[in-house]
């Protein structure tokens, strides 16, 4: 199961729109979110300040501002180990 990073803030809408969202989209595909606060973390805050809600998969950016949950879904099939069904 990948494990993927949304970086976000407490006093922040988009970051939870963004965690809803995500969270409407684990029934479906298999990854678990851990939420960092951005604000906790000075290296983090200074990086991606401007950008949260950000979510990540390690250092690489999926997707910032909103889900882009058609990215989301081939990078998640697309990672060596994901299982992807296909229909005949």
């Amino acid at each position: 199961m990948k494990r993927l990073t949304l970086l976000s803030r407490s006093y922040c809408h988009l970051c939870d729109d963004m965690r809803t969202a995500l969270q409407a989209m684990q029934g479906g595909l298999p990854f678990s979110v851990e939420v960092v606060d951005v604000d906790d973390h000075p290296a983090l805050e200074e990086r991606y300040g401007d950008l949260v809600p950000v979510l990540l998969d390690g250092e690489t950016e999926i997707c910032h501002y909103f889900l882009d949950a058609a990215k989301l879904t081939t990078h998640l099939t697309a990672s060596p180990g994901a299982e992807v069904s296909k229909s005949a």
